[in-house]
């Protein structure tokens, strides 16, 4: 397993997690000339650029992987062979790989491997469905720079998939939770939620299904599919903080409307209140054949809260 980073200071954590880091910048198209033919397998969790429209890293990252890959040299290949006895992890490209292979004078070019891609996106790429119950099928419609960010990846990696020839699958992610990822410095805040007249349905997914879930995806994912990476929960907001709150022993947060929210919160803040979805998740079930480990948030917080 490799992992691409541009902080240095990760090396050791990466390779004690049993990655071998490779160092790189998505934003620095020049850092990523070793990218090329160096994996078939392609787990993609860089998040967008803050600004814009477009996701330029996922355009720069799809160039590197496109790039023709030179034969390496003979120490390479003695290494490569090293690396690659029984029991070992090869993490450098075999000097035969399936592609094909051009000849430029002395040096041998190998094309880009096939791939198969899964890319971490995000279910804000829906925008606001008025509460309704959404499959996959449901067209893209973000309403916000973050959730534009994120189609526009998608839809660079689906036309590479097609003119490349990679199996590219996407998974759309809802909120994550874990053990330490629970909303308990806002519920300690006070910062209030939405009347229930005005509350949106949010979705949401442990951090430990949703890895097992990008894993199930690489091996099982059918080509250009997308995925509702969500479990079975169905809570507006408020709901959801009042469970948490409750499991915890701490005061459920006040509750305004969506006016007053308007005026007191921060513009993030109120970005993830206007819209309001619920992921059905039989895709992801019947296709990738998983089972969640956590349900619904109701089902962690009876086995993990200190009641």
């Amino acid at each position: 397993m490799i992992a691409l980073t541009h902080h240095p200071e990760r090396a050791g954590e990466l390779r004690a997690a049993g990655a071998a880091p490779v160092s790189g910048d998505l934003d620095r198209r020049r850092s990523l000339g070793r990218l090329a033919g160096l994996a078939r397998t392609v787990l993609h969790l860089a998040p967008p650029p803050r600004d814009g429209d477009s996701d330029s890293r996922t355009r720069a990252l799809i160039a590197a992987l496109r790039r023709p890959r030179r034969s390496p040299a003979r120490g390479m290949q003695s290494r490569w062979r090293a690396t690659n006895r029984p029991g070992k992890t090869a993490f450098i490209v075999p000097d035969t790989p399936n592609g094909a292979t051009k000849r430029r004078g002395r040096r041998a070019w190998h094309l880009p491997l096939p791939l198969r891609f899964v890319y971490a996106s995000t279910s804000g790429v829906y925008g606001d469905c008025g509460g309704a119950w959404i499959d996959e099928t449901r067209p893209a419609r973000p309403e916000n720079e973050r959730a534009r960010r994120r189609v526009s990846a998608e839809r660079q990696l689906r036309a590479a998939g097609v003119q490349s020839g990679w199996r590219v699958s996407i998974v759309r992610i809802p909120g994550i939770y874990a053990a330490n990822r629970l909303p308990l410095a806002r519920i300690e805040k006070g910062m209030p939620a939405l009347v229930e007249a005005d509350d949106v349905y949010t979705n949401h997914i442990h951090a430990d299904d949703l890895a097992a879930i990008l894993v199930r995806a690489l091996l099982r994912g059918r080509p250009q599919r997308v995925f509702n990476a969500s479990d079975d929960t169905d809570l507006r907001m408020a709901d959801y903080f009042d469970r948490v709150a409750d499991a915890f022993g701490m005061p459920r947060v006040p509750r305004i409307s969506r006016q007053e929210a308007e005026e007191r919160l921060e513009p993030v803040t109120l970005s993830f209140m206007r819209e309001s979805r619920r992921l059905a998740n039989t895709r992801l079930k019947r296709e990738l054949r998983y089972e969640l480990r956590h349900p619904t948030v109701d089902d962690f917080l009876r086995t993990h809260a200190p009641r």
